[in-house]
């Protein structure tokens, strides 16, 4: 029997809400809408089966006491603790009841890539998933005709049989699931040839999704009532639409602010000018002032990404490196050094800044060892 604790990665004492935490981040992973690989299918049907078995309280008991967790009686000594409660004080019973045919469905996970521009100013996208929706042969009962499941002969429509066995503190009657109607209280006799009776059918379809503006990577839009429709034609769960951004050719995102890396000549630096770059919102203009220095930086208010939350944009920050040239002709040369005998400088000035932060790197850096890979 394969280790179900093993399969999810938790331990045997694990809560019922740190499986269900597991679970959830291994489905997302390994879900064959969202995972094409072959062998996450298989996988996916593991750590569904494992859940299956851990996430149900009875099932988990049998399993922990080396039982067949899928076996309705599981056989010998193999009952639970409210059983054992009944045999002492005479309950005789459980109060658990047929469980319903109608159960609320999963909830699903599915990724969309968007450009940058996508998510800064919003778009409209229709999603082609594959789900679980009522069947419209039977639509949802599960009956072949839409005919109503008959009461359990052999339960009576409780959903359970009681069983006597001998222990070493005398008889002991247990209750267990019927195996006849598996637990429904209620037989359907002439299932959907469909759907086989569970009330749904896995069909693809599309969903339209609208994307708020500001949107980013991790962030996700929940809709209500797009996920799987539930067994027996139960409500439908919700589908999480989690936002994947893709890296821009030349901007980089930093949360609501935009940055860009610029290059300019000395010379441009030197004396001031006007430059024109891309951006979101298309060919904008920056003024370089007179004596701007490598890795200053100049902002364009309200030309970042639009804020998800409140009003208005980020800024776009521009970093500017100025370019010293590596090869001079003759001419250039002397003009060079025209400039600084004019200037009073000389090879042998040197100015040391204190460590003070300001020169080591910073943003720029970072920015510009981005574009640098």
């Amino acid at each position: 029997m394969s280790d179900y604790y093993q399969t999810l990665g938790v331990d045997r004492d694990a809560s019922f809400d740190d499986i269900k935490k597991v679970y959830r981040k291994l489905a997302r992973e390994f879900h064959p809408d969202i995972n094409p690989d072959p062998q996450a299918s298989e996988k996916f049907k593991e750590i569904t089966t494992a859940y299956e078995i851990l996430s149900d309280p009875d099932k988990r008991q049998r399993y922990d006491l080396g039982g067949d967790p899928f076996s309705q009686f599981g056989g010998g000594a193999n009952f639970g603790f409210g059983d054992i409660m009944d045999a002492f004080f005479g309950g005789g019973g459980s109060n658990r009841g047929p469980r319903p045919r109608m159960r609320a469905g999963q909830d699903a996970l599915i990724r969309v890539e968007l450009t940058l521009a996508e998510a800064c100013f919003g778009c409209d996208r229709e999603l082609s998933v594959e789900t679980a929706v009522v069947c419209n042969k039977c639509t949802g009962s599960g009956s072949q005709g839409g005919g109503k499941p008959k009461v359990c002969e052999i339960c009576k429509g409780r959903g359970e049989v009681q069983q006597v066995t001998r222990s070493i503190i005398g008889q002991v009657m247990t209750s267990r699931p019927c195996n006849n109607c598996q637990g429904y209280g209620s037989v359907i006799s002439d299932p959907c040839v469909e759907c086989a009776g569970d009330g749904r059918v896995r069909s693809r379809k599309t969903i339209p999704v609208k994307i708020p503006a500001g949107v980013e990577t991790g962030n996700r839009i929940q809709m209500s009532g797009a996920g799987e429709v539930g067994p027996g034609g139960g409500s439908a769960g919700d589908l999480y639409v989690e936002i994947i951004e893709t890296p821009h050719e030349f901007l980089i995102r930093d949360g609501n602010d935009l940055h860009i890396s610029i290059a300019i000549p000395m010379t441009a630096a030197a004396l001031g000018t006007k430059v024109k770059i891309e951006t979101l919102d298309g060919p904008q203009e920056v003024v370089i002032k007179p004596g701007l220095a490598s890795g200053q930086s100049v902002v364009l208010k309200e030309l970042g990404v639009t804020k998800l939350r409140g009003h208005g944009r980020g800024d776009l920050i521009v970093h500017v490196e100025v370019s010293t040239p590596s090869k001079l002709n003759k001419e250039q040369e002397e003009l060079l050094k025209a400039l600084a005998k004019a200037r009073g400088e000389s090879g042998e000035q040197v100015v040391i800044h204190k460590r003070d932060g300001a020169h080591q790197g910073g943003l720029f850096g970072r920015v510009r060892d981005a574009f640098g890979r």
